[in-house]
């Protein structure tokens, strides 16, 4: 233990609104005061977000946090994310309670519930301000939003539960950074406002010296230190709750001249759309989110990703035209690779008859793997050791469905994967199916691509051969990727100063 650090501290990261960089400065600072020999933990009382992860008790968490307690040199556990909702539709969500789903809410429905979890969210910050010397609190999307401020649990009132000083982080690149700086600290209360210790501006594009004036004005208007202005990078990958890759699906296709390029089909309901960073890692290979329906024979293969809502997304692909572009591109040799939801739209049918993921029915999938699903719980929630024709992966696996060879289907397949373990117990079983010409294949494990010996093995499966895929893969990969943040925030903001926050 630091001994400038008292046990159980606490820091709020709050932001004036979604994607300013909350997340990754938390990130930053967990693997700075973690390398500083300081026991640190995140913590995000309710988190929103499709991107999820496992822990090593085989618990649900919001992958954010995941990468926080990996940055901080922690393995992550439920307390540091006890509220995870997942969006379902427009207005649904469902409800992950300390890693376990406690079903699916309207926002009004889970609105009116919000104030029972109250003593959830005290209870783990408690328990990791009982186990850490500090603790490291993310907001969620605008801290002031004035409407919301009375029941919220994650912003301010946190940080007050917390008796913790208030960094608040603006986005400069979206434009109106002053506004949002005095705009947040003008619609909050006294007593919120007051704990507002200091500034950080995220995402400056150019030379940061041409903006020395605005850091100026904003010190002097407002009384607080800006502590840093982080320059927009590129050279850093983070796994993130949110992409602009997947938001801007199409802008940049890079399939002609420029080497191979796989396709990854942009569902409205996305899950866990990191799976894919690690072939976006592989130098001179293209990946491409794309939406609108197209011809596809200019690509290597294709990637049909998780869902939260997978009949939706099914019924999607058939309405939009893309299922009968993804049969046309498997009929004429394309390989197609499917990854928790998308396996099962593969597959003949998906039966709900409970309702899981809206009214109860029948759905026809695209009938390209041999394998029928139903939708029923409890959800596997599971770290899964496996391989694929004596190549060693590790993954996770998040879903409510179970999958079953359909002996009805047309199409001949076999099973894809060994599962060696699950949430560290030994399992002899396997995973996935692949049809008999291995065009067309399925696997219900997350972080498929996380091991370097996997995507070799993938890319030589679908015919794309010249491309080097580096050695390193998985946690050790991520690890180097926390460090190149910690020294680019290192660089850029007074660590030192908002060190004093927490032991004055």
């Amino acid at each position: 233990m630091n001994p400038a650090f008292s046990g159980g501290s606490c820091l709020a990261v709050l932001g004036t609104g979604s994607d300013v960089g909350k997340s990754i400065v938390v990130t930053a600072l967990c693997r700075l005061f973690a390398d500083q020999g300081i026991r640190v933990a995140p913590f995000k009382a309710q988190n929103m977000s499709n991107n999820s992860g496992v822990t090593p008790e085989g618990l649900e968490m919001g992958r954010a946090q995941i990468v926080q307690a990996e940055a901080a040199r922690l393995s992550p556990h439920v307390d540091m994310n006890p509220v995870l909702l997942k969006p379902t539709s427009e207005k649904g969500s469902q409800v992950v309670v300390r890693g376990i789903a406690a079903g699916n809410q309207s926002a009004m429905d889970y609105h009116r519930r919000k104030a029972g979890l109250v003593e959830v969210v005290h209870q783990s910050l408690d328990r990791l301000r009982r186990d850490y010397d500090l603790v490291i609190l993310e907001g969620a999307g605008s801290c002031a939003e004035v409407n919301l401020m009375a029941h919220d649990i994650v912003n301010f009132s946190m940080a007050e539960y917390a008796d913790a000083p208030v960094i608040l982080v603006g986005d400069i690149h979206r434009g109106g950074i002053f506004g949002q700086l005095i705009g947040t600290l003008a619609c909050l209360p006294p007593h919120f406002r007051n704990r507002v210790a200091g500034f950080i501006i995220n995402r400056f594009r150019g030379d940061a010296r041409l903006f020395a004036d605005g850091v100026r004005w904003i010190e002097d208007k407002t009384g607080l230190p800006v502590f840093g202005v982080l320059p927009w990078y590129d050279h850093i990958r983070i796994d993130s709750e949110d992409s602009v890759a997947i938001e801007r699906p199409d802008a940049h296709l890079s399939v002609v001249g420029d080497g191979p390029a796989v396709a990854v089909i942009r569902l409205p309901h996305i899950s866990n759309f990191t799976d894919i960073d690690p072939l976006q890692e592989i130098p001179g290979l293209g990946v491409n989110f794309v939406k609108m329906p197209r011809d596809l024979s200019a690509f290597a293969a294709v990637i049909l990703p998780g869902s939260k809502n997978t009949r939706f997304d099914l019924n999607w692909l058939k309405s939009t035209g893309w299922a009968s572009r993804l049969t046309d591109y498997q009929a004429s040799g394309g390989f197609i690779t499917g990854i928790c939801g998308g396996y099962q739209m593969l597959g003949t049918t998906i039966l709900d008859p409970d309702g899981l993921e809206g009214k109860p029915g029948t759905s026809e999938g695209l009938g390209l793997l041999p394998v029928k699903t139903l939708l029923k719980a409890p959800k596997t929630t599971t770290l899964t050791q496996f391989s694929w024709e004596k190549n060693d992966g590790a993954g996770y696996e998040i879903h409510m469905g179970q999958t079953t060879s359909d002996p009805a289907a047309l199409v001949d397949g076999r099973p894809l994967l060994t599962v060696h373990s699950r949430n560290g117990m030994a399992a002899h079983d396997m995973d996935g199916c692949i049809t008999h010409n291995g065009r067309v294949m399925g696997t219900y494990i997350h972080g498929f691509f996380d091991s370097p010996a996997i995507i070799r093995h993938w890319l030589f499966h679908v015919g794309i051969q010249g491309i080097t895929v580096p050695d390193m893969g998985g946690l050790a990969a991520r690890s180097h990727q926390y460090d190149a943040l910690a020294d680019h925030f290192q660089r850029h903001v007074n660590v030192a100063a908002i060190g004093q926050l927490v032991h004055q």
